[in-house]
């Protein structure tokens, strides 16, 4: 996964996306509130699709073209050769990949 942060002035960030493979990202947010992102996203699908759960089940996908809003409680299903471009609150992002990062750097260190 490729990505590219970008602070912007008003405490967001913007996260330029792209995905090399499908993925069911879950397990990274593990240590958050209820093991989901809490962070509030704003985005664009420019190619491909993205796909939320929630707790109870609940899933939404969104498809290149759309627009979407994803709130706290989340978890991201990636997809292979997607691209997305992403606004977050700066505090709430920074709190959130500290846990991702920390979750999977041992998978990214064999690579």
């Amino acid at each position: 996964m490729a990505k590219m942060l970008k602070a912007l002035g008003g405490g967001y960030t913007i996260a330029l996306e792209e995905f090399s493979e499908d993925e069911d990202a879950a397990s990274a947010f593990k240590g958050l509130p209820d093991d989901r992102c809490q962070c509030p996203h704003w985005g664009y699908v420019v190619t491909g699709k993205i796909g939320y759960r929630y707790a109870g089940g609940r899933e939404e996908t969104y498809l290149a073209g759309d627009a979407y809003y994803v709130a706290p409680g989340h978890t991201p299903v990636l997809y292979e050769g997607s691209e997305v471009v992403e606004f977050s609150p700066s505090d709430e992002l920074e709190r959130t990949i500290q846990v991702v990062r920390r979750n999977t750097k041992g998978a990214t260190e064999g690579s």
